[in-house]
């Protein structure tokens, strides 16, 4: 399927640029460490950590979530027969994806690219005509627009509805392959 195979890509490039980012915080830490220690403390650093670790949470919660990683309690579906836990695994596939679903509605009502674009990209325009004051914004230290920053929620939103897209799928494919052979048999 070719959702699938998208999924898989993007959870594999989510998983690297994760583990970048990983190695950028540590990084950034210990640079910040070492000139607080000289006296002369670079207080951008920390707020471009905390985007940084922001952005990498985001990043691998998504492909944990392709992966079906993330820690559960399986307690009430472990007692569960088998038939009832195949029908509580697309019940949670299900629920990941209305969850993606309303991230992706959430962010858009939140960017609004679209009235952004009739503004002519105006920012002021946008902000009188919306009173959305998303680009508007500028970070404390690093001297950029937060929106930038903020952009990793609708990709983490794209990104979920894929996977959560494919899991379903899969899950369903594989559903109804067990119920043909079971049937021919």
């Amino acid at each position: 399927m070719l959702i699938e195979q998208l999924s898989r890509a993007m959870a594999r490039g989510e998983e690297l640029a994760a583990a970048g980012l990983a190695a950028a915080v540590t990084g950034l830490i210990l640079l910040n460490v070492a000139f607080r220690a000289a006296g002369h403390p670079l207080y951008w650093v920390s707020e471009l950590a905390i985007y940084t670790m922001i952005w990498m949470t985001f990043l691998i919660a998504s492909a944990v979530l392709k992966r079906r990683q993330s820690l559960t309690v399986t307690l009430l579906v472990d007692a569960l027969p088998a038939r009832a836990r195949a029908l509580m695994g697309a019940l949670v596939d299900v629920v990941v994806l209305a969850f993606a679903l309303v991230l992706v509605w959430l962010c858009w009502r939140w960017y609004q690219p679209l009235a952004l674009w009739r503004a002519g990209f105006d920012v002021a325009a946008f902000q009188g005509e919306t009173f959305n004051f998303i680009y508007a914004e500028n970070t404390s230290t690093l001297g950029i627009k937060k929106f930038w920053c903020w952009l990793i929620v609708p990709w983490f939103a794209l990104s979920l509805t894929v996977h959560a897209s494919a899991n379903l799928l899969l899950r369903l494919s594989r559903r109804s392959a067990r119920g043909s052979s079971e049937a021919s048999a």
